[in-house]
């Protein structure tokens, strides 16, 4: 089996659309929540005004899933026109340090 995995996506929202972003996310992260393989999907506004999600996956496999589903669909049509650019999606590969609960996501 593989190692649980970190995303990040970066959400910048286009001139007075960051409510608009927010509210889409809302109904993409109560379905997602529901995924098999979801540890967390968590979404949080930077000081740049930009909504940066967290996300964890029990595996690769189950976030390229996850990727090609529904929820990600609905949520990409839910955006268009409210973006200023492409959502940057980030994997993260850990560099554990420290103790096993607090030195890595």
């Amino acid at each position: 089996m593989s190692s649980p995995i970190v995303v990040t996506a970066h959400f910048v929202p286009a001139d007075g659309q960051f409510d608009a972003v927010h509210e889409a996310l809302l109904p993409a992260i109560a379905a997602v929540h529901e995924e098999p393989g979801c540890i967390l999907y968590a979404i949080h506004r930077t000081p740049e005004n930009t909504i940066m999600m967290i996300e964890k996956w029990e595996s690769a496999e189950l976030l390229d899933t996850h990727g090609a589903g529904e929820a990600v669909a609905a949520l990409n049509a839910s955006l268009e026109g409210k973006l200023a650019r492409p959502i940057e999606v980030t994997r993260l590969e850990p560099l554990p340090a420290g103790t096993e609960i607090q030195g890595q996501l």
